[in-house]
């Protein structure tokens, strides 16, 4: 496919330019981070890697970024980050007197902000950079956690719809298990993505492409995006 091989190019000229040695991408089990885990390692084969950071995950998540790893060739490692979620997260609830089961919204994005201090920590010691997973329906709808999964370098895959990302992995050769999954941020147990979301990807793709999508679901849409506009732009400045 050239649009991919383009994207593979894309990946070798950026690292070339930031005068780096390599890419990271973090690896949650699902079908964006496999395929990107995929690109980095065509860019990149002797300097790339696969991170995969649980905090309280489920073990097929494991099993299943180890899965797109060995179908990538990608170097893996793990680097758990339960600790020290729930030293954070407990002490935090501390100061307030909250119970630290609420809020599981507040406690993800705390996941994903951990992610990304590890992959910039990991970054930095090997001069690599930070490869993103956002797609460009999850980037419409503000679909990530500003300053945790959105924190990166690079976004190879955010010009692809949902279902562009599967046809790339499809033509990639990626396992049919990480194809069949339901996607999930993996933020707590049994997070699915259009669950939290409340539409499908199918229609946020049909929307995007131009294409009709019933009333509420464009309502729906064009909410989430006038919601999340704030994190696709830098932050607001005053300048006296």
């Amino acid at each position: 496919m050239e649009e991919m091989q383009r994207c593979i190019q894309w990946l070798r000229d950026q690292v070339e330019a930031a005068g780096a040695e390599g890419l990271v991408v973090g690896l949650s089990g699902g079908i964006d981070s496999a395929l990107v885990g995929y690109l980095i390692a065509k860019a990149c084969p002797r300097n790339c890697l696969g991170l995969y950071l649980p905090c309280g995950s489920h073990p097929q998540d494991r099993e299943d970024a180890l899965l797109s790893a060995k179908a990538a060739n990608l170097p893996f490692l793990e680097l758990d980050l339960s600790r020290p979620h729930s030293w954070l997260w407990e002490g935090a609830n501390n100061l307030f007197e909250l119970d630290p089961a609420a809020r599981r919204d507040v406690s993800g994005n705390l996941r994903a902000r951990l992610r990304m201090a590890a992959l910039y920590t990991v970054a930095g010691l090997k001069n690599y950079l930070v490869v993103g997973t956002d797609n460009k329906s999850e980037y419409h709808l503000g679909y990530f956690t500003k300053y945790g999964d959105g924190g990166v370098d690079l976004l190879p895959i955010v010009g692809l719809t949902k279902s562009q990302v599967y046809a790339w992995a499809k033509e990639a050769g990626l396992p049919q298990r990480l194809l069949q999954k339901p996607p999930s941020a993996g933020l707590w147990p049994g997070q699915t993505d259009e669950a939290e979301l409340g539409i499908s990807y199918n229609a946020v793709d049909r929307y995007l492409e131009g294409e009709p999508v019933l009333p509420h679901e464009r309502e729906r849409i064009e909410e989430l995006h006038r919601r999340t506009e704030h994190k696709r732009k830098l932050p607001a400045m005053f300048i006296p």
